[in-house]
């Protein structure tokens, strides 16, 4: 695949005001490339080619719309194997997870392409005679897009794919350490029959660019993925503006496992939650509350089953678990490490840094026990394979642990009581609840989305994405008598 590394700005690519290196995580010597960095005159230059080209894309039609979503996501899902290749290189998680997300972005699109033939309105009778009443969503404009890194295709396609559908223009802005999945899904999206400067890739800083981008008035939406300080620093800029937003940020997701679970699976699920992704996910199993009737052969179990993961390159056969994705990361993480244990927890396992044959970001997953949610590596998010036990004396007691935080994204229960797990449904405060099921790992066609600090402004995803893309009218027509 031929990777292009500047900017694309008004249907055609253009080099940057500077540039910035991209290496590989698992091993730092390779050059995946050197990629561009817009200046602000580019962003400036965006915006006004996305506000001139999508009044043409909406007037393209339905057809047109559902064709072009159509292909991306089909040329995307034939090239997850390549794609997912690059993805694996330049963010670190195993081939395996490269090559799904990819697939999954694809299927995004291709769902989305069915969502245009599916935006129809509503008629409505008025309480006066002789007027009649449609309802209809059209396009709120220009679309910001500001996405992160742990997912690089799949977070971003969620955002683009929909906007597109309902007739909107993009300007999207990626994650600095992650450009070269930007440019792959990029290239795809550029070669299609859309109008000049309706897609629009601006690749730069958050504190210089993206800063620009949240305070433009040429925006008239911005969807958001990243961390809480960050959503709420948007949101500040963007009511200046009236900007609607949409932000998805921090997590600290609970993991319920009950004393009547299947604790076999509760391991399996908790360690797949906790570590996948090398637990660089927003879905992440961060706190483990486990019935105290259990705990002590849920930690021994967890323990030795986070040991027996493999931590190695990206791209070897066998690979579990993947580097982190920068050296900043991985110095966060241990001194999360040390925190907990300034704290008074238990490192039960790993939590340190390992030698790989190439030199990368590679860290042993970390299981801590002893700990109470009043603990900082209990209270914020770590982004980081380490995962924390607390113990419950009670169903009630585990819930209400479960409950005390700040965030609400996800949060799941082991259990085989149709009671508890009925009851858990209704009363965990998080916008995603799962039941024997790891708390990673949603569907595309539903809604996504938590409550709290971890979202603000609609749902991503599915039907539901329709109320932040798009924005109603209601229309009264007086047709008057036929001459």
């Amino acid at each position: 695949m031929v990777q292009q590394t500047g900017l694309f700005i008004d249907g055609r690519w253009q080099d940057g005001a500077s540039r910035i290196e991209n290496r590989n995580p698992s091993d730092v010597s390779d050059l995946i490339g050197l990629y561009a960095q817009a200046g602000a005159d580019q962003l400036d230059e965006a915006l006004a080619a996305a506000r001139r080209a999508q009044p043409a894309w909406w007037a393209a039609g339905i057809q047109k719309r559902h064709d072009v979503l159509m292909a991306i996501g089909t040329e995307m899902m034939a090239r997850a194997e390549e794609i997912g290749r690059l993805v694996a290189r330049e963010e670190g998680k195993p081939l395996a997870e490269g090559k799904g997300e990819v697939y999954r972005a694809g299927q995004f699109f291709t769902y989305f392409a069915a969502e245009v033939l599916r935006n129809q309105g509503d008629l409505a009778e008025s309480v006066r005679p002789g007027i009649e009443i449609d309802v209809r969503r059209e396009p709120v404009g220009v679309v910001a897009i500001i996405s992160p890194w742990n997912f690089p295709v799949a977070t971003p396609a969620w955002k683009i794919a929909p906007a597109l559908a309902f007739g909107n223009a993009v300007v999207w802005k990626p994650a600095n350490v992650t450009p070269a999945s930007a440019a792959a899904l990029t290239e795809i999206i550029a070669r299609q029959d859309i109008p000049a400067g309706l897609f629009n890739l601006v690749t730069g800083s958050g504190r210089e660019i993206g800063q620009r981008l949240i305070e433009s008035a040429g925006v008239d939406a911005i969807s958001f993925t990243g961390s809480v300080p960050v959503g709420r620093g948007i949101a500040a800029a963007a009511i200046r503006n009236m900007t609607r937003v949409q932000l998805e940020m921090g997590s600290k997701n609970p993991f319920l496992v009950m004393d009547d679970a299947d604790l076999d699976l509760a391991v399996a699920h908790a360690a797949n939650a906790a570590f996948g992704g090398t637990g660089q996910k927003c879905t992440a199993a961060s706190r483990l509350i486990v019935h105290a009737a259990v705990h002590d052969a849920f930690v021994e179990k967890l323990a030795a089953a986070a040991q027996a993961l493999r931590v190695g390159h990206a791209l070897e056969a066998g690979t579990q678990i993947g580097p982190v994705v920068s050296a900043d990361q991985l110095r966060q993480n241990l001194d999360y490490i040390a925190i907990g244990r300034d704290e008074g927890a238990e490192l039960v396992c790993g939590g340190t840094r390992l030698e790989r044959p190439t030199e990368g970001h590679y860290m042993a997953p970390a299981v801590f026990a002893g700990t109470r949610n009043d603990m900082r590596i209990n209270r914020e998010e770590m982004f980081a394979p380490i995962t924390c036990v607390i113990r419950a004396g009670s169903y009630d007691e585990a819930l209400a642990i479960a409950n005390d935080s700040p965030f609400g994204l996800t949060g799941g229960i082991m259990t085989r009581s149709l009671a508890r797990a009925s009851h858990f449904r209704a009363n965990m405060r998080a916008g995603c609840v799962m039941v024997n099921l790891p708390t990673a790992g949603t569907d595309y066609h539903v809604p996504f989305g938590g409550r709290g600090a971890s979202s603000f402004g609609p749902r991503e995803q599915g039907r539901y994405a329709a109320e932040f893309y798009t924005t109603v009218k209601t229309a009264y027509v007086a047709a008057g008598a036929p001459a």
